[in-house]
């Protein structure tokens, strides 16, 4: 057996319905189980999605607010009044500003934009701020990715004669504050088609309005923005990102083009993941560690020396977030283990002094992903006595609703159910932290707390064709909603399988089922390769994409996890030092199982004297527990009935098979019935035979062993066919009939040879069918996949 890391679970999907969708889409049968599984239903809702370049975008003015606020900010533009686009500073908040700023800018207003120091600030507006900018002749503030939460600083600016337009994304709480106008698809009453815009999708509908026409210049930084903040990637968010990532691949703008080249980044092969992993870190690695002003001018210069120097900024700064990361994430881990071990905590709350702020949510994040428990790092400042920092989550707890219910504790926070961001008072935390696991005792079940794995698809090997590859690119671009697709195939055998890379870190094999067959990479399970046994049947659960190398394109399976359903052999007869082996095996999970007490003397057991457990008995062998154990056979049982005693009507998870012996007999010669013969009849010619002067001559003549001649004279002395005196052997005369299975040697001899035959000089197939048969006795497998 070999134990999934994680729960695999299969959603059962209407098959009719499937079948229909493949006939009236004309597209494969995995792919249109795939997009049921994303809600499609219709050939027209299937080209939909999967032509998400063709698509239009919703009218901009079904968002409640939008009117008011258009004719605001064109008032604004015509008396020459004083705008300021209020940021954050993440990639969606840099994104947003960029976005609103140029639509302005491209309008003919006065402009300028503010983005608050994550450290001396916060997030989102505050007094100091507008303020300032009243002072400046601001009198118009345009919010981005920001404000639904500003209910005291927007009164505020009200009082002043700000007039305040609101656009965000995040959630609202139950008391919106008093702004111009606010934009938001997620406000009560909205009636927009689509309600999970990023900021900067918002923006971007602003952009529209404003304009008159879709800002198709725009959408590469929106691409950026929308992917970056993992809002859902369906609906228009597809649309957005799908023609946003065209835009980017051949973007003007000189800041991404230098970005580009900084970072070996090759334009055309530009995808989600490019973004999420290349461009969006160094987008917010300015605002994680000072301000995000740089990130913006980067997006908004025409400058092209001046772009240079900031995308080798960013990039500099990125590299230094990474080593902070690092660190904070190692200190916080180690807090947990010692301070909050997780099998007492249900959520993690970690606060430190000097950790910084700007890249608390990343360790969270890195904690979820070490110990799967939703996390919140604070980073802690004495002199003002606060904690301020960022949570992530797990499915199953909605880390917003839950912070909702501590809001006494919180009086700054906002976020989206799996990420949340707060400030609060330093004598709260542990508070805080009794309430959330208090909350999640409430919600989240042991089962919850076990990582999870949404399986798209269970499909046979022969299903996973380079041409059904193929198809799943057209389910790009992939993110939050629209994950990568997962397929799970079971039951398949190995047909070959190898570590490679650099220590052999990875894993290379090759599937098989029915005649099909599908090559395989898993990266970072090469240890698995000691896991699997070469008879395995396999469950396998990864992404189908297509390799290409040498000009030869292949459908590959990369591999998130695979398990072994049932007990798994492992032969290892032939190791002459088992200790190294042994070491390797989980102490909590490897049993010692010897039959032999002699064996225990051996030197390479020494240091496992105490865990060998020695079976002399059938009844000590039926009694001894062994389900769920790696049973380590380390000698040979006398009889084979021993051996099913052992393991008959148990589960054992893994058996290796050492079946140490330090005398075999398998070619010796084992006298057959017609040896017996033979030897009666000499004896009875002669009547006596002197075997103790003459034993090896006669074994030489015949081509026997000598062992075999005495062997032979103590079966018939057992059966009372003859005496024995000096060395000297006489027939008994009218022997009474018997048969050699009467003879206590000879059953014993019969037993070990066919022992040794069986367990010893087997192939490893033969092997594995004679152990695996006696644990299948009365055994079942367990099923991996909970299909919902």
């Amino acid at each position: 057996m070999l134990q999934a890391k994680t729960r695999w679970e299969v959603e059962r999907l209407d098959e009719q319905a499937v079948r229909r969708l493949a006939e009236e889409a004309g597209v494969t049968p995995l792919l249109a189980r795939l997009l049921v599984r994303r809600g499609v239903r219709t050939a027209s809702e299937a080209a939909a999605f999967l032509n998400p370049l063709e698509q239009p975008f919703h009218d901009p003015f079904l968002l409640d607010g939008m009117e008011r606020a258009i004719q605001r900010l064109r008032r604004a533009i015509e008396a020459g009044e004083r705008i300021l686009v209020y940021g954050d500073y993440d990639a969606d908040g840099v994104c947003s500003t960029s976005v609103m700023m140029s639509a302005l800018k491209e309008a003919g207003a006065s402009v300028e934009f503010y983005i608050p120091n994550r450290f001396t600030e916060g997030y989102g507006p505050n007094m100091a701020a507008f303020r300032a900018a009243k002072e400046r002749g601001v009198s118009v503030i345009v919010t981005v990715d920001n404000g639904i939460a500003a209910v005291n600083e927007i009164a505020a600016a009200n009082e002043w004669g700000l007039d305040v337009i609101v656009t965000d994304h995040h959630e609202p709480g139950p008391v919106l504050p008093k702004a111009y106008a606010i934009i938001h698809p997620k406000k009560q009453g909205s009636t927009y088609p689509f309600r999970d815009l990023a900021g900067v999708g918002v923006a971007f509908k602003v952009a529209h309005a404003l304009l008159g026409r879709v800002p198709h210049h725009l959408l590469d930084l929106v691409a950026i923005g929308t992917i970056a903040d993992l809002v859902p990637l369906v609906g228009e968010n597809r649309i957005l990102a799908a023609q946003g990532l065209e835009a980017l691949r051949e973007t003007k703008r000189a800041g991404l083009r230098a970005l580009w080249r900084q970072c070996r980044i090759d334009a055309a092969a530009l995808n989600e993941q490019t973004v999420g992993f290349v461009i969006a870190p160094r987008l917010n690695a300015a605002g994680r560690l000072g301000g995000a002003d740089p990130a913006v001018a980067l997006l908004m210069t025409d400058d092209e020396d001046e772009a240079a120097q900031l995308a080798a900024e960013m990039d500099e700064l990125n590299r230094e977030r990474q080593q902070l990361v690092a660190q904070i994430a190692d200190e916080a881990a180690e807090m947990v283990r010692r301070q909050f071990p997780p099998e007492e905590h249900r959520v993690l709350v970690v606060a430190g002094e000097g950790w910084n702020a700007g890249v608390v949510g990343i360790v969270a994040s890195k904690l979820v992903e070490q110990f799967y428990r939703p996390a919140v790092v604070l980073a802690v400042d004495r002199e003002k006595g606060i904690a301020k920092g960022s949570a992530r989550s797990i499915h199953g707890f909605d880390l917003f609703a839950s912070l909702s219910r501590c809001r006494d504790l919180l009086p700054h926070f906002g976020g989206h159910p799996m990420a949340a961001g707060m400030t609060l008072a330093l004598d709260d935390v542990e508070p805080l932290r009794r309430r959330l696991n208090a909350i999640a005792a409430e919600t989240l079940s042991d089962d919850d707390l076990t990582p999870l794995t949404f399986i798209d698809a269970s499909c046979s090997v022969a299903e996973l064709t380079l041409d059904a590859a193929r198809g799943l690119e057209r389910l790009a671009p992939f993110g939050v909603g629209n994950p990568r697709p997962l397929v799970l195939i079971e039951g398949a055998s190995v047909e070959t399988m190898r570590r490679v890379g650099a220590n052999g870190a990875h894993m290379k094999a090759v599937f098989a089922q029915e005649g099909a067959s599908v090559d395989a990479i898993g990266f970072g399970l090469g240890p698995l390769c000691e896991e699997i046994a070469p008879g395995a049947r396999v469950s396998a659960v990864g992404e189908l994409s297509v390799n290409e190398w040498n000009g030869l394109a292949k459908a590959q399976l990369s591999l998130c996890d695979v398990a072994v359903n049932g007990c798994q052999l492992f032969d290892i007869r032939g190791c002459r030092d088992v200790r190294p082996f042994l070491e390797r095996l989980p102490k909590e999970k490897r049993l010692l199982v010897m039959f032999r007490q002699g064996t225990g003397a051996r030197p390479d057991l020494a240091s496992f004297r105490g865990e060998l457990r020695c079976v002399l008995t059938d009844e000590e062998a039926g009694a001894l527990e062994i389900s769920g154990r790696y049973v380590v056979l380390l000698d040979l049982p006398p009889t084979l009935g021993r051996l099913a005693a052992l393991l008959g009507g148990k589960e054992p998870a893994r058996i290796y098979a050492l079946f140490a012996q330090p005398e075999a007999r398998f070619f010796r010669t084992f006298p057959t019935r017609d040896h017996f013969k033979w030897f009666y009849a000499l004896l009875h010619k002669y009547r006596s035979f002197p075997l103790a002067e003459r034993g090896g001559q006669l074994a030489r003549a015949r081509g026997w062993t000598e062992e075999t001649v005495h062997f032979m004279a103590k079966v018939f002395l057992e059966l009372e066919f003859i005496t024995e005196q000096n060395g000297v052997i006489s027939l008994v005369r009218a022997p009474a009939k018997r048969d050699l299975h009467e003879s206590p040697t000879y059953r014993r001899w019969r037993d070990e040879l066919e022992v040794e035959q069986q367990l010893l000089y087997s192939t490893y197939e033969q092997l594995n069918r004679c152990l695996l048969d006696m644990t299948r006795s009365q055994t079942h497998e367990e099923a991996n996949v909970q299909w919902i």
